[in-house]
């Protein structure tokens, strides 16, 4: 990478520490701390959501997925806008008037200790794990990059991203992320206009959108009810919804945000922000991955997209094999280049049948070089006992580093750190926040301590997470796609913390020992789901949901019930 590169990376990178270490005097007491003295517009809270959404995650796993199947994934969002409605009417009054720190505290007021802590503890076990995920995707760009393990990219990124955190808490966290919206969504609309103007002068952008409508990778609607299927409308419009819910609703990363807002009303305004915005980007990012499609049909791509396991094979036993397989994936994607470059003059043309036999020969070219490359993919999982091996999150970084001009290259590497400390910093400053909050202030010397000591020992647990999270995201770097890595760390816990709040508001005679069964019940119903059937990831989240409220009513019945007592719905 050119020395101007890594100019560009160096001065961000610099320039967002300082910014955020700047506010650590904003952030001597502990409500200053956690909640910015619950005074922050609902602008910068609406635009850090966002920011925290437009994670690194996003821009190498979601570009990844849209590269390998196209904009099914956007079906996810549609129940965004929905959730969003549904929860400034209820939820972020409900928190906001109640004057807590984390989301969790409500329920040792309604419920017991006991229900209180587990629901807390399932967030830090989710929360950590996600955040995992999200330095992960950081982490494969700089092991392309540098040439290095990923072990090692995993705790040069995760563990600087903390220092700012640690001192300037929530305010530091949401003023960067402001800052890092801007260049997140300048490097996406940056990659798109490299990717159109990489086409070739003989195929318009709408010949090879028609291309990538021919693989289906333009269909933003599935209708088929198959519950083993990730992306459908349904799974997007009914188990999305409660993993929305639970998300932006009772997750402390996203309660912690409305909070730090003057008003309800500002509260309502700045969660109103994704529901407006956040399908168009992500309709953006996906595009990204669809192009990069198009352009690697009429440019060369490699075999491999990770030069990491590329060099492995090659320098193995079976180098022979893989030059073998190589020489056929090279005339395999020419003769793919050839059909495309048909079909684009046949839809030129108007003629409809010439079109569908120019497409249809142009799928079967696709199919032969997708069947070379499983080969290739087989063949790295042999020699390097890597039975998980899947390169789909290394697409993006292999592009921007071989195919995009010097400083172009700079300015998408510092967007992707952008991207990811704008999440990983809000996540551990609501980690933190957690677990001082629910846990040690609770507990021991924690209960009569004074702000100072809140804040050493908050400071302590986020650099505690950070490391926990490093250790999460140098395994969660194989699990495939990151984007669905970290809804499905979500979509496990997230159903079942959303289930005993809806216990706590909708059900008046709900008791403790319902909400803490019913919570067992929950994370027992998905852990099984998850483990023994192939029903989709998203739709765990009405499950849990399901279960828990269910099983709390029974139980609570069962139990003697408890009488509806005033100020339960607004403390």
């Amino acid at each position: 990478m050119h020395w101007l590169d890594w100019t560009i990376i160096a001065v961000y990178l610099v320039w967002i520490v300082w910014d955020g270490l700047r506010l650590t005097k904003k952030a001597d007491k502990i409500e200053g701390y956690f909640l910015a003295s619950r005074s922050l517009p609902w602008w910068a809270v609406g635009l850090s959501v966002m920011a925290t959404q437009l994670s690194a995650i996003t821009m190498i796993g979601t570009t990844g997925q849209g590269y390998q199947f196209g904009v099914g994934l956007l079906q996810q969002y549609y129940a965004l806008p929905i959730a969003m409605i549904i929860l400034a009417v209820t939820l972020v009054p409900f928190f906001h008037n109640a004057r807590v720190f984390t989301a969790y505290e409500y329920l040792e007021r309604r419920f017991d200790g006991k229900t209180r802590t587990f629901t807390a503890l399932l967030f830090l076990l989710s929360r950590g794990m996600s955040t995992g995920a999200v330095i992960s995707a950081p982490a494969v760009v700089l092991s392309v990059m540098l040439g290095v393990n990923v072990t090692a990219t995993c705790l040069l990124i995760g563990l600087p991203t903390a220092v700012y955190t640690m001192f300037g808490g929530v305010q530091a966290v949401t003023w960067t992320d402001v800052k890092q919206m801007y260049l997140i969504v300048f490097g996406l609309l940056a990659a798109v206009t490299a990717l159109v103007l990489g086409l070739p002068d003989s195929v318009s952008l709408s010949e090879a959108l028609s291309i990538a409508g021919a693989t289906g990778r333009l269909q933003t609607m599935d209708f088929s009810f198959d519950m083993t299927r990730n992306y459908t409308f349904w799974s997007g419009t009914l188990g999305a919804l409660f993993l929305f819910l639970s998300y932006f609703g009772t997750d402390q990363s996203q309660v912690q945000r409305y909070l730090t807002v003057r008003s309800v009303d500002e509260a309502r305004t700045s969660l109103m922000m994704s529901a407006y915005w956040k399908i168009p980007l992500q309709a953006l990012v996906l595009l990204v991955g669809v192009l990069m499609f198009l352009f690697y049909i009429f440019t060369p791509p490699p075999m491999l997209f990770n030069p990491v396991h590329d060099r492995e094979v090659r320098e193995s036993g079976r180098s022979a094999e893989y030059r073998a397989l190589e020489q056929r994936f090279g005339e395999s994607v020419e003769r793919r280049r050839q059909a495309a470059e048909a079909a684009a003059a046949m839809a030129r043309g108007g003629d409809e049948a010439a079109k569908t036999l120019s497409e249809a020969a142009f799928l079967s070219a696709d199919e032969q070089v997708k069947g070379v490359r499983a080969e290739a993919v087989s063949l790295v999982r042999t020699v390097t006992g890597d039975r998980t091996y899947n390169d789909i999150n290394y697409v993006f970084p292999t592009f921007v580093m071989t195919h995009l001009p010097i400083g172009l290259v700079g300015l998408l590497m510092a967007a992707i750190f952008a991207a990811a400390m704008s999440t990983i910093s809000a996540e551990l400053a609501s980690l933190s926040t957690a677990t001082v909050i629910d846990f040690y202030r609770r507990f021991g010397k924690g209960k009569t301590a004074e702000d100072r000591q809140l804040l050493i020992v908050s400071r302590f647990a986020t650099a505690a997470w950070a490391v926990f999270a490093s250790v999460v995201a140098i395994w969660a770097v194989e699990l495939g796609s990151l984007i669905e890595v970290v809804n499905r760390f979500g979509s496990f816990f997230y159903g079942s913390i959303l289930g005993v709040f809806l216990l706590a508001i909708g059900w008046p005679r709900a008791n403790g020992t319902g909400a803490f069964v019913g919570l067992l019940a929950g994370m027992g119903l998905v852990g099984y789901v998850a483990s023994q059937t192939s029903i989709a990831f998203l739709w765990h989240n009405l499950i849990g949901a399901v279960a828990v409220f269910v099983t709390g009513v029974i139980v609570s019945a069962l139990t003697g019930g408890r009488p509806a007592a005033a100020g339960d719905a607004g403390a």
